[in-house]
């Protein structure tokens, strides 16, 4: 359709009569902004309403229809080639974004569109599992999503009993760590010795992105089920407050599916590191009482393999057989060491590439963070006896020294870790 037929489709009304593929053409052909951002709105009031298949579609279309101008491109590397100067680097640049990210852009500036393309993305993420296909349109919404939710636009809150009762219920919603039971399980965690903190965005009010919670302690903990659960450890958690020194981060959860690959964990923990240090000066330690959520799948595996020695297989059938013998004590303590030591090499020697096999260990180790102690019989609840038999780990965040471990970590791959962590890997036979 030619731009004339568009304006007089516009003055008609008839613009918003054509099928949603010609209003997304229209997106960037158009030039009037308050007429293309009422044309964005529509097409996204009806992508709300589309099923599974109009989705793919919707994706596909993007992928095919607004893709790089190759022959442009071409062009501009030629250009960039003769003259490298600044601008020609900048039109290059232009020349290289595909279109759809235009597109998104105007999503975006739509009255409450950025929290429909966080939902869109979800959508993508869900879709792009059997049809990889409309992975390119992916990445183009999560390069945009790093600009616009970079450092800059987030604020850092405390969450605590006087929080509106709004977001206080999307942290017993989106708890992913160890669930919250109501409403007294999440005062308890939000109370005097207790510290629960989450960054916010002013596109998603309301809303927040990522959250974690702290308990403080003296000295390292090894147990959430004292933490949490134990109801005489919650009773103490005011008067033991001011003698604490050690702040013990113990659940870390992403609120957002549709914002799923961008980094928010290791920049929270480091601002509430900051900000405790400054408020509780007495609190000089800093340490995670950690899942260890791929223990569990690797111990199937290598037992398939062949890769546990009898003896092994023995104890790994026992305990995963009778669940309710928790924390499975013999007399002579075998079982507490095999799968202590079976654990523990897990997360030194176990690899995905470069990096540990379990993601939780490479969260932390590249944040800078240390294998410290593998605690035994420390989470009771089924989820974490799945997992990990019901044991977790802390990682220890020495401000002293977490910048020399990130670089350890991320230049040479080193798995940093205290003497007896290492010891009691080297238990394994």
């Amino acid at each position: 359709m030619a731009l004339q037929d568009i304006l007089k489709s516009v003055s008609s009304g008839a613009l918003w009569r054509r099928n949603w593929q010609d209003m997304c053409r229209d997106l960037l052909r158009l030039k009037d902004e308050a007429t293309v951002l009422k044309l964005a709105a529509h097409v996204l009031r009806l992508y709300r309403h589309f099923d599974e298949d109009e989705r793919l579609e919707f994706f596909r279309f993007l992928l095919e229809n607004f893709r790089v101008d190759a022959d442009a491109l071409k062009a501009a590397i030629a250009q960039y080639q003769l003259d490298p100067s600044p601008a020609n680097v900048q039109h290059l640049n232009r020349a290289s974004q595909p279109p759809r990210r235009q597109v998104f852009e105007l999503f975006n500036m739509v009255p409450g569109g950025t929290p429909l393309l966080v939902d869109m993305r979800s959508d993508l993420l869900r879709l792009r599992r059997e049809h990889p296909d409309i992975s390119a349109v992916d990445e183009d919404l999560t390069a945009l999503f790093r600009a616009w939710f970079n450092r800059g636009f987030l604020t850092l809150e405390q969450i605590n009993w006087d929080t509106p009762a709004a977001v206080l219920e999307k942290l017993i919603e989106y708890e992913a760590v160890h669930e919250i039971q109501g409403w007294d399980d999440l005062q308890r965690r939000v109370s005097s010795g207790r510290r629960c903190y989450a960054f916010f965005h002013p596109a998603l009010p309301g809303e927040p992105i990522i959250f974690v919670q702290a308990a403080l302690t003296s000295g390292l903990a090894g147990s959430i089920d004292q933490l949490i659960r134990d109801e005489s450890t919650r009773a103490d958690a005011g008067e033991s407050e001011a003698s604490a020194d050690t702040a013990i981060f113990y659940s870390i959860s992403n609120c957002q599916h549709g914002l799923t690959g961008i980094a928010f964990g290791d920049l929270l923990i480091k601002q509430v590191v900051d900000l405790i240090s400054s408020e509780l000066p007495h609190i000089k330690a800093f340490a995670t009482l950690s899942p260890i959520p791929g223990f569990g799948g690797w111990l199937t595996k290598a037992q398939a393999a062949g890769e546990l020695s009898a003896a092994e297989a023995t104890v790994v059938e026992t305990v995963r057989n009778n669940p309710d013998q928790f924390p499975w004590q013999t007399d002579d303590g075998s079982t507490e060491t095999v799968m202590s030591a079976l654990c523990a090499h897990y997360l030194l020697h176990e690899k995905r590439g470069d990096a540990p096999l379990d993601p939780v260990a490479r969260f932390h180790l590249r944040n800078g963070a240390r294998l410290e102690r593998l605690n035994w019989a420390a989470d009771s609840s089924a989820k974490g006896k799945q997992q990990s038999a019901g044991m977790l780990v802390n990682y220890v965040y020495d401000q002293k020294s977490v910048t020399r471990n990130h670089e350890s970590y991320v230049y040479e791959g080193n798995v940093i870790s205290s003497n007896a962590f290492a010891q009691l890997a080297r238990k394994r036979q």
